[in-house]
């Protein structure tokens, strides 16, 4: 099984929807898990997908997912970020990106990489 985390800035959030939509028959494959930040994984509960939700980017979800990569739990993420806004977890969204490029995990942080991410599961 692949576990996939999505996470996505409120800014981007409708947007990570759609691509979750567009890409549900891959996504709701019985070989993929879904993990999410809260509110992500609650939006993405609503559009009808299973996924564990954990704390909020803000609160720590960010620094939990790249804990679960540093693991071997996580083999993919998508992280749809705004860059047009600031965030007060910049930090740690810096260190998942990090944490991501320590231990070779993808990471989509635009719908177009994710899709080729998808593709190729």
């Amino acid at each position: 099984m692949k576990t996939i985390a999505i996470i996505a800035h409120d800014g981007k959030k409708a947007e990570m929807v759609q691509f979750l939509n567009e890409n549900r028959d891959a996504l709701q494959s019985k070989d993929i898990q879904l993990i999410a930040t809260g509110t992500t994984g609650a939006k993405t509960e609503i559009a009808g997908f299973n996924v564990e939700k954990l704390l909020s980017g803000p609160v720590g979800g960010d620094a939990q997912i790249a804990a679960k990569v540093a693991e071997g739990l996580v083999h993919m993420v998508i992280f749809f970020r705004d860059p047009m806004d600031k965030h007060p977890h910049e930090p740690d969204i810096f260190m998942l990106m990090r944490i991501c490029d320590v231990h070779n995990i993808p990471l989509a942080t635009n719908p177009a990489t994710a899709k080729l991410l998808i593709q190729g599961i």
